[in-house]
């Protein structure tokens, strides 16, 4: 198995479980055990890092199978080959199944024919012939033959219209994925990048990669709700409303990263709710729709991207642990498997990369059952991250006013303090069993200060105050000292000032560790409010 572990993470559990002796204790332990295990086999693999997508960036061996898996579509979509049953191991369509209970059903019938044929005959041989009994005869096979004939003109006229309309849904030049059309002559730089994606889960083979494409092609059309040609077209049915409403907050796109990949956020603590678990997972119907809603969230994510060469072609996924059921739960374990077994064979290439955060002990045992179903590239793109380091694992990917004040950082929903334009963030190094001071001034009089303020890890001692450049006045206390715990969101507050000052911030670093601090503040004053 190959993640990308966040430092103390394994080895602070292993020492937090190490001394009591109950048998809960020792389970612990044992959970601590695996996951050191786990830190020391995964830190010597690499970390994932996304190729690019432009031709000239290739290696000759990529360059060369991609033309052969150019070839490979160009011909089997010309020559309407591209979902041929025959050699494609997917599930039959149900135009395919009616075609062969027709075959069953003809063969049948020649067969009954042939013996009532044969019982005739053996009948013919015992009996005399006489000439009133062979005119007889031959009298009842001519309208039994002008039957067969009839019939078999009639089977021959049901067939053709469903071999003429079935070779027309196949062969189709037009047919696309994820809107781009798959055609290679039609010149679109975005196939190229598709078809990129499936030679990279492939190991750039480009036999293994073209059948992986036809069984995508073969799931979306059995599906409904794609749009694209490959799909069975849009299914105004949509069952979501049967769904939880809770389900809203479980999976979401909210911002970007330092690349600018969407970010999906998905939080499998909504199910912790039994009547929300009970509702979305209780029944095969429930878990039916719940895998449909998961699949057409993705379609919809995948929509965000841009699959040309140099565009942001995939996700970055990050999926919280928190308060999650874990795997005593088995109708969750079961639809996340089939999820991940859905995404792995039908989306490959989609996820740059996958961050676990607020991971528990569980976690270690259970990975187990479903990382053996992954291929090597999709392990490579895991990163694992305890409760104690979720915001410091995320800032590496993701600037910290692009992360949700829930998870440490200073974004927030319908912000109408700081936009883009004035939200740049100070970094600040507070060092071991020390103090800093951050000092925003008021010019002037009547000036609203606004700021922001979050330390990686908190445990810091932090407080806020008003200090008036007239030494004569008296300093305003905003905020009394108070500990910060580890698990603190991130301070806003603000401070209407009547006379020039400053607000000062201070961070007692009470470890023996530095602390990082970042915030981020603005001046507005009554007469730019007037403008």
């Amino acid at each position: 198995m190959t993640v990308e572990v966040v430092s103390e993470g394994a080895a602070a559990a292993a020492a937090e479980v190490a001394a009591p002796e109950t048998k809960e204790v020792t389970a612990k332990a044992a959970a601590a055990d695996e996951a050191v295990t786990l830190a020391a086999v995964v830190s010597k693999n690499a970390s994932f890092r996304e190729e690019s997508n432009f031709l000239d960036d290739l290696k000759d061996g990529e360059r060369k199978a991609l033309a052969e898996l150019r070839a490979k579509v160009e011909e089997a979509i010309v020559d309407g080959k591209l979902f041929d049953d025959g050699k494609v191991e997917a599930k039959k369509t149900a135009p395919a199944a009616a075609e062969e209970e027709k075959d069953a059903e003809k063969k049948a019938v020649e067969e009954e024919a042939a013996g009532e044929k044969k019982d005739a005959e053996e009948k013919k041989e015992e009996e005399p012939v006489t000439e009133e009994k062979k005119e007889e005869e031959q009298g009842e096979e001519e309208p039994k033959k002008e039957e067969a004939d009839e019939g078999e003109k009639a089977v021959a006229a049901e067939e053709k219209p469903a071999e003429e309309e079935e070779a027309a849904a196949v062969v189709d030049k037009d047919i696309a994925l994820w809107g781009v059309p798959l055609l290679p002559s039609k010149g679109d730089d975005a196939t190229d990048v598709v078809l990129l994606k499936f030679l990279r889960a492939r190991d750039f083979k480009a036999g293994a990669a073209f059948d992986m494409l036809r069984k995508t092609l073969h799931w979306r059309r059995e599906w409904k709700g794609f749009a694209d040609g490959a799909g069975a077209g849009a299914d105004d049915d949509d069952d979501g409303e049967a769904l939880p409403a809770e389900l809203a907050d479980a999976c979401y796109l909210d911002g970007a990263d330092r690349e600018g990949h969407p970010v999906c956020y998905n939080a499998l603590g909504v199910f912790a709710d039994d009547a929300v678990y009970k509702r979305a997972l209780g029944t095969e119907e429930g878990k039916a729709r719940f895998l449909r809603w998961r699949v057409r969230a993705m379609e919809s994510h995948v929509a965000k991207l841009d699959l040309r060469p140099g565009g942001v072609a995939s996700l970055l996924q990050v999926t919280d642990l928190k308060n999650s059921p874990g795997p005593a739960k088995k109708d969750l374990r079961v639809a996340m498997k089939q999820v991940l077994d859905l995404f792995q064979d039908n989306y490959p290439e989609l996820v740059a990369r996958n961050i676990l955060i607020n991971v528990p002990f569980w976690y270690y045992a259970f990975s187990t059952l479903f990382y053996p179903f992954m291929t090597q590239r999709t392990k490579s793109k895991f990163v694992i991250a305890r409760p104690s380091k979720v915001t410091e694992t995320l800032l590496k990917y993701i600037p910290i006013e692009a992360i949700p004040v829930k998870y440490g950082g200073l974004k927030r929903d319908d912000d109408t303090e700081f936009s883009a334009e004035d939200s740049e963030v100070t970094e600040l190094v507070v060092k071991a069993s020390s103090t800093e001071t951050i000092e925003i001034e008021a010019t002037e009089g009547d000036t609203t200060l606004t700021w922001d303020l979050t330390v990686l890890g908190w445990e810091v001692n932090y407080k806020e105050e008003f200090v008036p450049s007239d030494e004569g006045s008296y300093t305003v206390i905003v905020r009394k000292g108070k500990k910060m715990g580890s698990s603190e969101a991130a301070v806003r507050n603000s401070f209407r000032a009547g006379e020039p000052g400053k607000v000062v911030l201070t961070v007692e670093n009470l470890t023996h560790r530095k602390k990082k601090v970042l915030f981020r503040h603005k001046a507005k004053s009554a007469c730019a409010k007037k403008w």
